[in-house]
């Protein structure tokens, strides 16, 4: 039973710096997808550039504080962005069926904050596959 507690808190804290180095990069997504919204572009849009941004500041802090590289860096990378692609395709897709929903419709700022939450999970699990070939296993 303390073993498996142990184990618990272990995923706990790794969930814990993994949501700090992503608070990070979804702020300077989020941050960048507002600048982008209220000068040049359309909600869909600024959202592709500013996520695909944040997706290279997210690896380097993922590779740096979060996950034990089991992998080549090459691979890990590529594989991180396959997985940051099927996060954009959900991201973009929340955005695009919300956009047009009160309040969204008027607030593009809280269709990008559900889209945010919804795939930090996804995230978690798919960038630890990439940087150490395991999705649950807390060892």
């Amino acid at each position: 039973m303390q073993e498996q507690i142990q184990k618990l808190k272990k995923l706990f804290l790794l969930k814990a710096r993994f949501a700090l180095t992503s608070a990070v990069a979804s702020v300077f997504d989020y941050l960048l997808f507002l600048l982008l919204v209220y000068t040049i572009l359309g909600p869909v849009y600024a959202n592709v550039l500013s996520f695909s941004c944040a997706v290279v500041l997210n690896f380097l802090l993922q590779k740096r504080f979060i996950f034990s590289l089991q992998r080549r860096l090459e691979a890990a990378f590529l594989l991180a962005v396959a997985i940051s692609a099927g996060g954009l395709v959900l991201s973009t897709g929340i955005i695009y069926l919300l956009k047009d929903l009160p309040p969204f419709d008027t607030r593009p700022y809280l269709s990008k904050l559900v889209a945010m939450g919804v795939t930090f999970f996804y995230n978690f699990y798919g960038k630890r596959f990439a940087f150490e070939k395991r999705f649950f296993s807390v060892d």
